[in-house]
């Protein structure tokens, strides 16, 4: 697996496609309705880490 990057990408549309400028370099073109789709996994994703982060970090601070 790779390692995490902490800046978020940029992105932008251009010609029927949404265009995400990825790390070195890298980028990413997709159709509108697929960038949607990719979205909306995104934000479920995060969410569901962030929930889980916050909860190991709440139960590590109730352990003595």
């Amino acid at each position: 697996m790779t390692r995490p990057h902490a800046e978020p990408r940029d992105v932008f549309h251009e010609n029927g496609e949404v265009i995400i400028d990825g790390p070195n370099g890298t980028v990413i073109a997709m159709t509108p309705e697929a960038a949607l789709r990719t979205a909306g996994r995104l934000d479920e994703a995060a969410l569901d880490e962030a929930d889980r982060t916050c909860a190991d970090r709440r139960q590590d601070a109730a352990s003595p």
